[in-house]
């Protein structure tokens, strides 16, 4: 896929994030990659370095939504590239005009709080897409599975939270039924921020 290609050879390899790579078991050994859930309705088998989303897994793996698997660390980078507009370790990866027309959340007035690029904070204070604390500013990414990436330019705090909210099955609802994630980072800005 040229996407993945493109990505690895432009943002991944540059940032040193080795990890970052979308179907990982033609980089990596299963070991080193944590099981996603025992899917007993699609594929039929564990899912241990295959993309969960069933619309990416029809494009090969390759998504811009979803596929993408990597550790804390590269995610780090990448999330303070992004916070950086664009810019990490001397290089500029990407303009800022780029990032911010990710960041924008051209529909809100239709509250409608996702960018072209990234989540934002939620609208309305009862959802719970981020702790509520973070700034406007702010921008991120909650994978359905149970990641979470999320970057305060405002703050300058990144946040990283990798777990795996859909093992054994898809069914398990902890994660978000105790909002665990937005816990976390709540914890996090508090400690932080004066």
């Amino acid at each position: 896929h040229l996407f993945d290609v493109l990505n690895d050879s432009l943002l991944y390899k540059p940032l040193g994030a080795s990890t970052l790579t979308y179907n990982p078991l033609r980089k990596f050994n299963k070991n080193r990659i944590v099981p996603t859930e025992k899917d007993d309705y699609y594929r039929n088998q564990l899912l241990q370095g295959y993309v969960h989303d069933m619309g990416a897994a029809m494009l090969g793996g390759v998504n811009a939504n979803a596929g993408l698997f990597g550790n804390t660390l590269d995610i780090a980078k990448m999330m303070q590239m992004y916070l950086q507009k664009g810019y990490y370790g001397s290089k500029r990866y990407l303009k800022p005009k780029t990032i911010k027309k990710f960041n924008t959340a051209y529909f809100k007035d239709d509250e409608v709080r996702r960018g072209l690029g990234f989540d934002k904070r939620q609208i309305k204070e009862k959802e719970k897409s981020t702790c509520g604390c973070v700034s406007y500013e702010s921008f991120g990414h909650s994978g359905f599975t149970g990641t979470y990436a999320w970057a305060d330019p405002e703050n300058e705090i990144v946040y990283i939270f990798l777990s795996n909210r859909v093992y054994p099955k898809m069914s398990n609802k902890g994660l978000t039924k105790e909002d665990i994630r937005t816990k976390v980072q709540k914890i996090i800005q508090d400690a932080v921020i004066d």
